[in-house]
């Protein structure tokens, strides 16, 4: 609900659009203005005689009528107060208009958005897209996409002091004093005046607004003593501006009157893919008032250069210069635009500058016309080469290298049977040995020979591994019923459920990175040669007594250890193989990780008659000979086993 009286205290505001058609002189209140008798049975019709009024003349009367005319809407109930003496009494009827009735046609023009197409990328910019592996497209093209932010000057901006008044803007006039009048809507005709009913046509296009108020104030002067006057724009009409050269879609455009160089640029679409960012020129009248460069408002927040419009106005585009594209570890990958004599450096900087993780000491070049292959850079060449068309500046990160052994200091996390188990941090090429020095040494319960030592390196390098192997094992147990299928067989759904149920155990179990040392079972100390890395860990158990006996067995167990025993011999404490056990397949995981299989068969003694050592785990399994392709499966599963159960890799 918009209502507003105008004093002198009026404040000088912009009401663009909301108030437009608001307050509106109708017919029959422009006549009593004039001086022109009003007929109270119709509201809507001027009689053909004025009044004898000394100040109506001819041009008067022409004036006023074409006032009326342009004010005058249709069906409007809204009176307006007239100027008048103060011994005048006339009481004035108004009506508020909603915010609909007050948007017009002319208006509604501001305030929906255009409909813009993205702009196609340019060829280099598609080549550049392919090198990298994702759009990338020109700094500022984002302004220009569909889902952009609309940059038309909104409606309800405040008129600046500056603005020069052009025809069809719309003035409202407050006076107080001894002539009072309010609501006074006057559209500047298109010779430049406004009719300020009895006192005349005021000259006002091309006024500064901060000037129009002393202009009309100097024209009442004329007329009447001991007033007060208040001026504010109410509406404005817009202008016609030309938007030339390598713009997306050149042509007139109907902009409002506070529209900038750069609004009405994004309303044409701005830049084509060939039209460039760094060079647009306005001119007026045949000279140039400005070359803006759209870089000083995107990366400084500059727009000096970005001048207000003016009617008949004509923008040109010019056609876009060297461009390099900027990519890798910068705060802002895109293509650039070049100006004359910028320098790599400079493109640089308009990339934001490296990244945090950048390697700040090169940078890499590849010239697209003149493929020579990439070459490196020092920050002394990029500060002083001149960027040329077509070229690609890589900068490349510092992090995800690995670095050189010796020039890596690790932490270590230690525990067990050591005196001060706990992380160590030790300086590049430190011995295992040493780091377990530093904790204090082993204690007396110490077993080196079980220590179970895990680097982060030797686990990423089991887990490709043994994920490789599964896959391998996973399609040849899926195609050898297939192989072997004849007419006679059919392919029994519970292998395909055994496969399944394998594969899935077996992908239940990952590598956990141990490295096996070399570490006799007599040994009370930690070998010297293994340098340690970072995050590597060690855990030293305390010495077994026990030795366990499973799988196939009568009896699973574990027993107790006792010196000088062979494998055998514990074999025959937990009641030997029984019938569906696979003797020849016999196997043992020593306490280091270490895996030792039986060779030459159950009776060949190569296996059972090796001396058994503390924390032995000795395993027979199941025979599981029960045709082609359970052999199959029990070779495969056989041949995993030792990654299976230990995950471990042998050190050097």
């Amino acid at each position: 609900m918009l209502e507003r009286k105008l004093f002198g205290s009026f404040r000088q505001r912009s009401v663009h659009l909301l108030l437009a058609t608001a307050m509106v002189i109708p017919a029959p209140a422009a006549a009593q203005i004039a001086g022109y008798p009003i007929d109270p049975s119709d509201q809507g019709r001027r009689t053909s005689q004025p009044t004898s009024d000394p100040r109506s003349t001819t041009s008067t009367r022409a004036a006023t009528n074409a006032a009326d005319a342009q004010a005058y809407v249709p069906g409007t109930t809204y009176e307006p107060d007239e100027i008048r003496d103060t011994s005048t009494s006339v009481d004035s009827a108004r009506r508020v208009l909603s915010e609909e009735e007050l948007l017009t046609d002319r208006d509604r023009q501001y305030v929906t958005r255009p409909v813009r197409k993205p702009t196609p990328p340019s060829e280099f910019e598609a080549y550049v897209s392919k090198m990298v592996g994702k759009p990338l497209r020109r700094f500022g093209a984002n302004l220009l996409s569909p889902d952009a932010r609309d940059f038309t000057a909104p409606p309800t901006t405040t008129v600046p002091p500056d603005y020069r008044l052009n025809p069809g803007d719309e003035l409202l006039i407050g006076l107080t004093g001894s002539v009072q009048a309010s609501n006074l809507r006057l559209t500047i005709s298109p010779e430049g005046q406004v009719f300020v009913p009895r006192v005349g046509a005021v000259n006002v296009a091309g006024i500064r607004y901060g000037d129009v108020q002393d202009v009309i104030a100097r024209a009442v002067s004329r007329q009447y003593r001991n007033f007060r006057v208040a001026v504010s724009i109410g509406d404005l009409h817009g202008i016609t501006v030309y938007v030339t050269g390598f713009a997306a879609t050149p042509g007139s455009y109907t902009v409002s009157s506070l529209s900038t160089l750069v609004n009405a640029v994004l309303a044409a679409g701005g830049p084509s893919a060939g039209g460039s960012f760094r060079s647009i020129q306005v001119r007026r009248n045949g000279q140039l008032i400005s070359d803006f460069d759209l870089y000083d408002l995107l990366l400084k927040g500059d727009k000096r250069a970005d001048v207000v419009l003016q009617n008949g106005d004509v923008i040109y585009i010019a056609p876009a210069g060297a461009q390099t594209a900027v990519i890798g570890s910068v705060n802002v990958e895109a293509i650039y635009e070049a100006r004359a004599n910028e320098t790599l450096y400079d493109m640089l900087l308009y990339a934001g500058g490296v990244n945090t993780v950048a390697d700040d000491k090169r940078l890499m070049v590849f010239n697209a016309v003149k493929p020579n292959g990439w070459q490196e850079l020092s920050p002394s060449q990029v500060e002083q080469r001149v960027a040329q068309r077509g070229e690609v500046v890589r900068v490349l990160s510092a992090v995800g290298i690995a670095q050189p052994q010796f020039k890596q200091p690790a932490l270590v996390t230690v525990s067990g049977e050591v005196a001060n188990p706990g992380r160590y941090y030790v300086q590049p090429g430190t011995p295992l040995s040493a780091v377990i020095q530093r904790a204090g040494g082993l204690t007396q319960q110490a077993f080196p020979y079980g220590a179970v030592f895990t680097r982060e390196t030797v686990r990423q390098t089991q887990s490709d591994n043994y994920d490789r192997a599964i896959k391998d094992l996973e399609l040849t147990l899926s195609t050898q019923p297939l192989v072997t299928y004849n007419d006679n067989q059919q392919i029994q759904p519970s292998r395909l459920d055994a496969i399944q149920s394998v594969v899935g155990q077996l992908e239940d179990r990952k590598p956990d990175g141990r490295l096996v040392l070399n570490v006799a079972p007599a040994d009370r100390a930690i070998p010297t040669d293994v340098i340690v890395e970072n995050n590597d860990t060690i855990y030293v158990p305390p010495q077994p007594v026990s030795v366990g006996v499973f799988g196939a067995v009568p009896t699973p167990a574990s027993f107790q250890y006792r010196q000088g025993e062979t494998i055998g011999d514990y074999l025959s404490r937990a009641g030997g193989v029984r019938k569906f056990g696979d003797k020849g397949s016999i196997f043992v995981i020593r306490a280091n990780g270490s895996l030792i299989a039986q060779r030459g068969g159950f009776f060949g003694g190569s296996l059972l008659g090796q001396k058994a050592y503390p924390g032995d785990l000795i395993f027979v399994p199941v025979d599981a000979n029960q045709g082609e392709f359970w052999a199959r499966l029990r070779d495969i599963s056989t041949a995993l086993t030792p990654a299976i159960v230990t995950g471990a890799a042998l050190a050097k």
